[in-house]
């Protein structure tokens, strides 16, 4: 297998049908780097756990607290094979190593719609995960709302330098949308959020539509750094 450090997943590949995501709560930088080490070191002591299985990614968050856990597969059939022969086993050795690991909630997505990349991009250091929550699960209206982003985003005046790219991920049980931004850097994101007017969530009539979506129950931001990316060989 490849394990790669500091860099992130290739999320416009064909054969990813089923994205997972997940998030550990670790509590100090310490400790997430201790995790980090602890997962490449557990993932290179074995082989890889199955076919089915295309790429794994750990980025760690800009807080030092969280860790961001994103997976690709061929079909959900495969993670619930993964789950029942290879997880449990992968986490203990990870939590003798950093216990008191909480485990947050799995969710599954497939990737709905992404924007080109920002012409003259730089390289990627920063991921902004935007989660998105609805009242109840309504498939349609999760696309509806990505489509609204979308014609928000063509509103902006000005786009802020810094911004790359960006991955809207429907859930498959219909009640939420998780946003993969790709950032120059932690920095370039920051600024952007700051610039009264301009860029990110102007203040324009479609992203007024975008923030009160009928039936948007919630958001929550984080910025994540690539930690490691994990592929068959």
């Amino acid at each position: 297998m490849s394990v790669r450090i500091g860099t992130l997943p290739s999320l416009d590949r064909s054969d990813a049908r089923v994205v997972l995501a997940s998030t550990w709560r670790v509590g100090t930088p310490q400790r997430q780097r201790a995790a980090v080490e602890a997962i490449a070191r557990t993932w290179r002591s074995r082989p890889w756990p199955d076919e089915g299985l295309l790429a794994y990614s750990v980025l760690t968050s800009t807080d030092g607290g969280t860790l961001l856990h994103y997976s690709q597969w061929r079909d959900l059939t495969a993670y619930e094979s993964y789950a029942m022969n290879h997880r449990d086993e992968r986490f203990a050795e990870i939590e003798a190593a950093v216990p008191g690991i909480e485990r947050g909630g799995l969710h599954a997505y497939e990737l709905y719609r992404s924007t080109p990349a920002a012409r003259e991009a730089g390289t990627p250091g920063c991921v902004v995960i935007v989660d998105i929550t609805f009242e109840g699960p309504d498939p349609r209206r999760q696309r509806d709302w990505v489509d609204a982003v979308f014609e928000a985003l063509g509103s902006d005046p000005a786009p802020h330098p810094g911004g790359i790219s960006a991955h809207f991920h429907t859930g498959l049980d219909g009640s939420r949308v998780l946003n993969f931004a790709e950032w120059e850097s932690e920095r370039a994101h920051v600024e952007a959020l700051a610039a009264a007017g301009e860029g990110v969530g102007s203040p324009t009539e479609q992203w007024q539509r975008v923030q009160t979506f009928p039936g948007l129950s919630g958001s929550r931001v984080t910025r994540y750094l690539p930690a490691i990316s994990i592929e068959a060989a």
